[in-house]
């Protein structure tokens, strides 16, 4: 046992002494999570906080067809901060070449409806698939939301009608979300799909270096003709690589807390970034660093070569944004403790939880380690087994 142990010992520090050695490949390995993270959640407050300034806080001018017509509903929209400039020619060409993001069209009879009291037609003119226009689309429409209440309540008191006899059901809203949940809303939705891809990847470049790279180098024959068990020697090169991933995704974490607490964005500083959310966190990625790193080594001791084995990263990558991207378009509730079974889902729906400041049941946290720990060891034995193969071998 003690020979077995030494033998191991012996093959992890050679790897990671060799993957040292190429000192720029080594920091990129460690380094550029924790470096990509800051300048992503760094950017993003601030590109959050430019639209904020630019659009909602700024006047919105937009151009206004038929402006004649409506004269008081246009100086009430110009004290709402939306103030009307002159169309251009083609109102529909300019939209869609996002020369303007929303217009206007007041219907030539407007007067005519509205000494009527009758519904006075006005149409926002706009292209909903741009994204950009969102924010000026919907303060549009609540202004003249807003004023279609206010001169309808004054019709109604006009004519000696209480404005609330129109209102049969008072309506309101309590919100039982935890601050904490509030604070990790963004967080549940940027941060496990960044975290799952850096712990699932983390130690890629390594695990494809010390087998097909070595293959290709002709180099993994002559370790393979030594008297370490093939079992040790994939678990020692295996080991090697989840330190590498674990080391990066400790540091990504930290990168995170720090640029949670650089960031002047409040959508940053309001981020929960405990250090119990960083350790559940850290928890849940564990086993995904062993499931990366095996998988990996598998499909790499089946390649010829460093380019046959990268050949495999694009679709590597897809696996697991798969489910945040599902996620997205059709939410789980976390009672079935099904999804805590599944690869990549188990841990978005954990690194979820934990963003929100919830803890995870006792039960949900049996059945995720339990199934992430035994898919690890499914691909770590697979590993060994196509290690046994001698026509690992033969090189390209």
């Amino acid at each position: 046992m003690s020979t077995s142990l030494n033998m191991f010992m012996t093959v992890l520090r050679k790897e990671l002494r060799d993957f040292a050695r190429d000192r720029r490949t080594f920091l990129m390995a460690l380094l550029l999570g924790p470096l990509m993270y800051p300048l992503l959640m760094l950017g993003m407050g601030k590109l959050m906080e430019a639209r904020m300034s630019t659009q909602l806080e700024k006047p919105l001018e937009i151009p206004i067809i038929g402006a004649q017509h409506a004269p008081n509903l246009v100086a009430w929209l110009a004290t709402q901060d939306i103030r009307a400039k002159p169309a251009p020619k083609d109102l529909i060409a300019a939209i869609r070449n996002q020369d303007e993001d929303v217009a206007l069209v007041i219907a030539p009879n407007f007067g005519e409806e509205w000494r009527a009291s009758r519904p006075a037609k006005v149409e926002i003119v706009a292209d909903t698939t741009r994204t950009n226009a969102d924010v000026p689309i919907e303060r549009l429409r609540s202004a003249l939301t807003a004023y279609s209440g206010q001169a309808g309540a004054l019709r109604l008191v006009a004519r000696g009608v209480n404005p609330l006899l129109t209102q049969s059901v008072a309506v309101t809203q309590r919100d039982v979300a935890t601050p904490e949940a509030k604070q990790g809303r963004m967080m549940s939705i940027v941060l496990p799909l960044i975290l799952v891809l850096f712990a699932f990847m983390g130690g890629a470049h390594l695990t494809m270096d010390v087998t097909a790279g070595e293959r290709e180098r002709q180099s993994l024959e002559p370790l393979l003709a030594t008297p370490v068990a093939r079992g040790t020697l994939v678990s020692g090169k295996m080991a090697a690589a989840s330190l590498i991933g674990i080391a990066s995704v400790i540091l990504t974490l930290l990168s995170f807390k720090l640029s949670a607490a650089l960031s002047t964005s409040a959508m940053a500083s309001s981020l929960d970034v405990s250090f119990l959310a960083i350790g559940r966190m850290m928890l849940v990625l564990l086993p995904l660093v062993l499931i990366g790193t095996a998988l990996l080594t598998f499909i790499a001791a089946g390649s010829k070569s460093m380019k046959e084995a990268q050949s495999h990263m694009v679709w590597l990558m897809l696996m697991p944004m798969l489910p945040s991207y599902a996620l997205m378009a059709y939410p789980l509730k976390d009672q079935d403790l099904w999804q805590y079974a599944i690869p990549f889902l188990s841990q978005n729906q954990m690194l979820v939880k934990a963003s929100r400041g919830e803890n995870a049941s006792p039960e949900q946290w049996a059945i995720y380690l339990l199934c992430a720990l035994a898919l690890a060891g499914v691909l770590w034995l697979a590993a060994i087994w196509r290690y046994r193969q001698e026509k690992l071998a033969i090189s390209a």
